[in-house]
């Protein structure tokens, strides 16, 4: 089996580059399916709060045998629970439901900008981060415009920023923004959704050049362009696809090509608007 690359963190610690995400994945759906991604090789496992499925990860962790210094956990803060204290509280409340002691990234979920409590979310983060329960700490869904808020605090630079990111948005801004502040990308959604981004002739093409599917090909490309992946599947077929990505290189017309599938068309929610705490 090939080993997942690795990526560094700004605080020295490293994550797996290739990820398995458990979005909209029922709690018990997920224990099965992360359990299945553990057998297939990926050590990266990322939920949230929100998911509702914590503790089906939690089980399939501590089922797998899978030694804990060999996984790398995420879970994320909601965003009815943004505010020093009720982060704490959270946080508390994630740990117990995943059967953890710590994390290895914990991330404010959305910016909520209508609520304005990001700021004050962040110390909290950083107070979990100094007392070594979350190895490190981050963010999703973040602008620029709210990364400079969190950067002018002077504090921890956040180690990641999850965003929607795919050849149909390809995050040119905010990809840029990280990099000159030392900040990991991460794709969420890195497979576009619906099947739509997949049926682009250019992917298929590029498919049959190298032998995979175009599902591969674009978890390659996230890869070649430096993006920490987390491609979501309850499929144990799909769940091995998606693995299988290690073996081949894009080259740089392959790249070209995709990088002018770029629409600048969000699937999901603007976060400059995206305010929901439900």
């Amino acid at each position: 089996m090939s080993t997942v690359p690795t990526i560094q963190l700004n605080n020295g610690i490293s994550m797996p580059q290739l990820g398995f995400g458990v979005w909209q994945v029922p709690d018990d759906e997920a224990a099965r399916a992360v359990a299945t991604a553990l057998e297939a090789g990926y050590r990266s496992i990322d939920t949230a709060a929100i998911y509702e499925n914590e503790e089906g990860t939690g089980r399939a962790i501590a089922a797998s045998g899978v030694p804990r210094e060999e996984l790398f956990v995420t879970t994320k803060l909601w965003n009815s629970s943004q505010g020093y204290d009720e982060t704490l509280r959270a946080f508390d409340a994630s740990l117990d439901r995943l059967g953890l002691d710590h994390v290895d990234l914990y991330l404010i979920h959305w910016p909520v900008p209508s609520q304005d409590r990001y700021v004050d979310s962040w110390r909290a983060f950083e107070r979990i981060h100094s007392e070594g329960r979350a190895r490190a700490i981050g963010v999703s869904n973040f602008q620029p415009a709210h990364l400079k808020r969190v950067l002018d605090l002077g504090g921890t630079v956040p180690a990641l920023n999850q965003i929607e990111l795919h050849p149909h948005l390809q995050q040119s801004i905010p990809r840029a923004f990280h990099a000159d502040h030392g900040i990991v990308t991460e794709a969420w959604s890195p497979l576009g959704q619906g099947g739509d981004l997949l049926r682009e002739p250019v992917l298929g093409e590029i498919a049959r050049k190298h032998g995979k599917t175009p599902a591969q090909v674009v978890l390659r490309w996230h890869l070649q362009i430096g993006n920490v992946v987390i491609p979501k599947s309850v499929t144990p077929a799909r769940i091995a696809e998606n693995i299988d990505v290690l073996d081949v290189e894009l080259d740089d017309s392959d790249l070209a090509a995709i990088a002018g599938l770029n629409t600048d068309t969000r699937l999901g929610p603007n976060p400059d608007e995206m305010n929901w705490l439900g």
